[in-house]
């Protein structure tokens, strides 16, 4: 008998929730791998789905960049003006030899994915390794990863629950037709009660102003990173980026909020948050 979408979703969720959860714990090159993997196959996915647009972006070179751009945020080893230069080079060079469509298509999906997955994926990164790696510090960094993975999950379940009971006012029909305001307002919300819940009960060294800003950011850019990834499939005709993962897709579609989130959260980090 086939399961529910419903049904694989949880089961899905079971599995992979503690993997996600031990990561963000544990960070270094554990976290490394992981924000890698999902990176790594959100540009193949993303790749993929432009191809419905007749476009043919370089998997190989893309993902040749997104690695050097992960582990250099990690670990610098190059200059990032330095590797864009030389990224761009290459680029256009392989494009001079691969003759596959339009050359000004192709080399502008390929920036685009390795800037809006790589470049935000390593904030992602930057995230977990804000604190220093000393001692009970960089457990800072971990708890507040783990919270920020809580409070995306629980604002996309409280807007889908707040939409589909009280739904009655689309929020952006010409992108998702089935998300509404009421839902949206459910999820902004809940986003900021799981950061102060959070604040006294494992992120005690934040003070409740940044708790609170950091979970409107959540609030506000984790839906708008979910309407931008239903954007560009809505442009390339696909429901969803991949079947990679039952009862959710792929991994563009459940890590989209993550990618858009992230880099603000990190912003706000650095100039304020401290």
């Amino acid at each position: 008998m086939a399961l529910s979408n419903h049904t694989l979703r949880i089961i899905v969720a079971i599995i992979t929730i503690p993997v996600i959860i031990s990561a963000a714990y544990f960070g270094s090159v554990y976290f490394l791998l992981f924000v890698l993997a999902i990176t790594i196959v959100s540009y193949y996915e993303f790749c993929t789905i432009v191809k419905n647009k007749e476009i043919s972006a370089n998997i190989t070179l893309g993902i040749a960049g997104i690695i050097i751009f992960l582990i250099n945020f990690y670990r610098t080893f190059i200059d990032i003006y330095s590797f864009l230069l030389l990224f761009t080079i290459i680029l256009f060079l392989v494009e001079l030899f691969r003759n596959r469509g339009s050359v000004v298509l192709n080399a502008g999906a390929t920036l685009l994915g390795v800037f809006y997955l790589g470049l935000f994926g390593s904030s992602i990164i930057g995230i977990r390794e804000f604190y220093p790696n000393i001692g009970i510090l960089y457990e800072r960094g971990g708890y507040l990863m783990i919270t920020v993975f809580a409070s995306i999950w629980i604002c996309d379940s409280a807007a889908f629950w707040g939409g589909s009971k009280l739904g009655k006012h689309k929020l952006f029909p010409r992108v998702s037709p089935n998300k509404s305001w009421e839902g949206s307002i459910f999820g902004f919300f809940f986003s900021i009660i799981v950061l102060i819940l959070a604040k006294f009960l494992i992120l005690g060294f934040l003070s409740l102003t940044n708790a609170i800003i950091i979970g409107i950011i959540i609030g506000i850019f984790g839906q708008l990173g979910d309407l931008i990834e239903s954007l560009i499939k809505r442009d390339t005709g696909v429901k969803d980026s991949s079947g990679l993962i039952p009862g959710h897709g792929g991994m563009f579609d459940r890590f989209d909020s993550l990618f858009y989130t992230s880099p603000v959260i990190l912003l706000y980090l650095t100039y304020f948050g401290r």
